[in-house]
């Protein structure tokens, strides 16, 4: 096997490891090498499976070990780390994981947060509402006063989480 073949193949792996975490929402601190390894574990079952199932279909071999890299990522999160894949504490910064404790250090020593790094869930809300007043006047649908009396209200308006 040549170094052409093998850099190739880890580059793949790379690229269907990183676009499996990018589909699953919120962060998922890893080592590039585990980031591979689901890409390449993902690649290869995926691959197995597809080509069984669907003989050769190329456009299904690549989705499939996409999708199958996307439930290795799901599953890394919902076993290792221990939170939910989707809501709220989906977006907040892991607590357990393979080298989260030095990304924490990491975060830490450029004088962040690690666990205030996800919004708010009700600040989340508030920028969401903020934006659809902001289309509506854009839009036509609001003049400047109106605009302004909604953001007043909202920038007033007290949540249940504040």
């Amino acid at each position: 096997m040549s170094a052409s073949l093998v850099i190739a193949i880890l580059l793949s792996g790379l690229l269907t490891g990183a676009l499996a975490r990018l589909a699953v929402p919120g962060p998922d601190p890893m080592p590039l090498w585990l980031t591979v390894a689901i890409g390449l574990a993902g690649s290869i079952v995926g691959a197995v499976v597809a080509r069984a199932l669907f003989h050769d279909n190329g456009y299904v071999v690549s989705f499939g070990s996409l999708f199958v890299a996307i439930g290795l990522v799901v599953a890394y999160r919902r076993y290792v780390q221990k939170r939910p894949v989707w809501g709220a504490e989906a977006l907040r910064f892991p607590q357990r994981g393979l080298g989260v404790d030095v990304y924490r250090d990491r975060l830490r020593k450029l004088g962040l947060d690690p666990d205030a790094t996800a919004p708010a869930p009700a600040d989340v809300e508030k920028a969401r509402l903020r934006a659809m007043i902001e289309e509506l006047h854009r839009a036509g649908l609001l003049d400047d006063e109106e605009r302004d009396a909604k953001l007043a209200t909202l920038d007033t308006r007290r949540t249940s989480t504040t």
